[in-house]
């Protein structure tokens, strides 16, 4: 390793080892995007999933190894704190032109809370504040491609679109797609008031890397006229005969928002600057934080990064309290939220009494399965943090003797800070028994029931099973979307052992406060579903008339069935009413239709 002249040796191999570290592991992480088109066009979705689910893992085993080095080959633990400054300084001399340089940060800052004491974890030693901008960083070829139609059927510049994907499979019918994309858009347009007159610059501008997930391939852009912006993103499927063809166009915030909604698996994307990414997709979706935009992209460490910036910001900023969330307490974790922040902070409480037979390992192994399965837009994503500095002077005092009393082990206090050693940081939502008990509209009600409903349908048939399914663990989001949040007791669906109560012996067994039949470990009786799912009488009507094949077990055996035989439930992310199945069911285009 040659060392530039008037270097610190030791900094200048501490910041080079790190800046290597990242660099292998963008490199695998890029290999991934690249895997995952060929596995598209292979319609293998099974690789695609575990490849997204694998990737996960990477970044952790890079950082590991980096630190393992440094270690070995510097004793790392034992350098003084000039010589991390340096490293540091030295550090952002080798990121002059890397093309990630706010991600490349952020391993920086991996690397370095596994050896300093959190006692270092400021800006002398860390990024905690961004070291490099990344405004104007992009690529070559650009992060997005500019195409100017000719006219408004936009046909021409659509078949160069859909050519410049490179995809090696032919579609089934690529005009009839483009026409339909074209009166799909139009139909939108006059819907919101006529149809837009196209002004010079009226330009299409796509993403240049497809996004993959699952079986589809996820075409993201905006169409740009004059000074209005309208995002869209097209979704492409593989037919089972090896040929493509496009789905859907998707116009309307709520659907790309729920597309890219963090209670799904995280997207394959290949892109050598995810900071342009990122930029892009802000604009298209300018409610969504830049922290949650790197996680989709699955950069969700630096989503950590961008989101603990945000949150220490945010408490510079506001002078709430927080507060024990509102909802029943559970009786496996401590939950607390500050109400001007839209999340909720969970700690695993050291006791957990019975009837709860789990362990903090066997919580912290749930959560971790649920960072890795596919989520199919009902389980919450979870941000783990470690070490994590409150002022103490924010909680309330309720809260305050709830931490003390029932997570002990999980605090140190000093006079100015509440240190958590470990917290699990989720969006907050309704809880859905608060929901339904303080709505008096009854389509309302029914909405959220029939999404309770299809959220455990929908788990089920990713092969999860709840477990826990009280009302109280699941929650309404802002789009009215139901999700399930507390995942101490899930497990996989296929090591479930579904049964039918046996018929009591003797009329007075059924009164017994104990069952009259063994019970083994993972032994459920979809029958008992009904004393605690369906609630109060103003629910029950809707769940029974919708999801009442939830109370048998032959719907549970069904699925179990399925999963074992390896066929994979198809997840729409958006509407069934946009797919083009079924807005055009009797128009089937020909190849050589003529434009719109």
């Amino acid at each position: 390793m040659e060392i530039p002249a008037g270097q610190d040796p030791t900094a200048y191999a501490l910041a080079r080892t790190m800046f290597d570290g990242f660099n292998t592991h963008y490199r695998i992480f890029r290999e991934c995007g690249v895997k995952a088109k060929s596995m598209f066009e292979g319609g293998n979705t099974a690789g695609v999933q575990k490849l997204a689910r694998d990737r996960i893992q990477f970044y952790d085993d890079r950082v590991r190894e980096t630190v393992q080095s440094l270690k070995t080959d510097f004793n790392a633990e034992s350098l003084d704190d000039n010589t991390w400054q340096q490293a540091k300084l030295i550090y952002v001399g080798l990121l002059v032109n890397q093309k990630q340089p706010d991600c490349a940060e952020t391993f920086f800052n991996s690397v370095c809370c596994k050896i300093l004491h959190r006692t270092y974890f400021h800006n002398d030693f860390i990024f905690f504040r961004p070291g490099i901008s990344t405004e104007y960083l992009e690529s070559d070829p650009p992060s997005y491609r500019v195409y100017y139609p000719a006219n408004p059927s936009m046909r021409e510049a659509m078949n160069q679109v859909f050519a410049d994907f490179n995809w090696c499979l032919p579609f089934v019918d690529l005009q009839r797609d483009i026409t339909r994309i074209g009166k799909t858009v139009w139909q939108y347009f006059s819907r919101k008031g006529g149809l837009p007159t196209l002004e010079a610059n009226f330009q299409l501008q796509i993403l240049s890397s497809a996004f993959y997930r699952n079986k589809a391939a996820y075409i993201v852009g905006k169409m740009v006229n004059g000074d209005t912006h309208q995002a869209f993103v097209i979704p492409v499927l593989r037919t089972s005969d090896g040929t493509l063809y496009v789905d859907a166009i998707l116009l309307d915030d709520a659907s790309i928002n729920i597309l890219f909604s963090l209670n799904r698996a995280y997207f394959l994307v290949d892109t050598e600057v995810p900071s342009a990414y990122v930029q892009f997709l802000g604009s298209i979706m300018p409610r969504k934080e830049k922290a949650g935009l790197y996680t989709m992209l699955g950069l969700q460490k630096q989503g950590k990064t961008l989101f603990y910036r945000d949150f220490d910001f945010h408490l510079h900023h506001s002078r709430d309290d927080f507060v024990i969330a509102p909802g029943i307490p559970g009786m496996v974790m401590v939950v607390f939220t500050l109400p001007s922040f839209p999340y909720v902070f969970k700690i695993i409480k050291d006791h957990i009494a019975p009837p709860k037979t789990t362990t903090r390992e066997k919580v912290q192994s749930k959560y971790l399965l649920v960072k890795r399965h596919e989520r199919v837009g009902r389980m919450s994503d979870t941000l783990e943090f470690s070490d994590v500095a409150f002022p103490k002077s924010r909680f309330d005092s309720k809260l305050l003797e709830e931490l003390r009393t029932s997570v002990p082990s999980q605090l140190e206090e000093d006079d100015e800070e509440i240190i958590i050693k470990h917290v699990y940081i989720e969006r907050r939502v309704t809880p859905l028994d608060l929901f339904i008990q303080n709505s008096d509209d009854e389509q309302e009600i029914e909405h959220a029931v029939l999404e309770f409903g299809n959220t455990i349908k929908e788990l089920a048939s990713a092969n999860i099973f709840p477990g826990d399914m009280l009302w109280k663990n699941f929650g309404v989001t802002r789009f009215g979307r139901v999700i399930f949040y507390d995942y101490d007791e899930i497990e996989y669906l296929t090591d479930c052992n579904f049964r039918r109560i046996p018929p009591a012996p003797y009329p007075e067994y059924e009164m017994l406060g104990e069952p009259w039949f063994s019970v083994g470990i993972h032994d459920i009786f979809p029958e008992e579903f009904v004393h605690f799912i369906i609630g109060s009488p103003k629910t029950r009507e809707v769940f029974m008339k919708h999801h009442e094949d939830l109370l048998t077990p032959e719907y549970w055996w069904g699925l179990q069935e399925q999963i074992k035989e390896g066929s994979l439930t198809d997840f729409f992310p958006y509407s069934e009413s946009l797919r083009f199945r079924n807005r055009f069911p009797n128009q089937e285009e020909s190849a050589s239709a003529a434009g719109v």
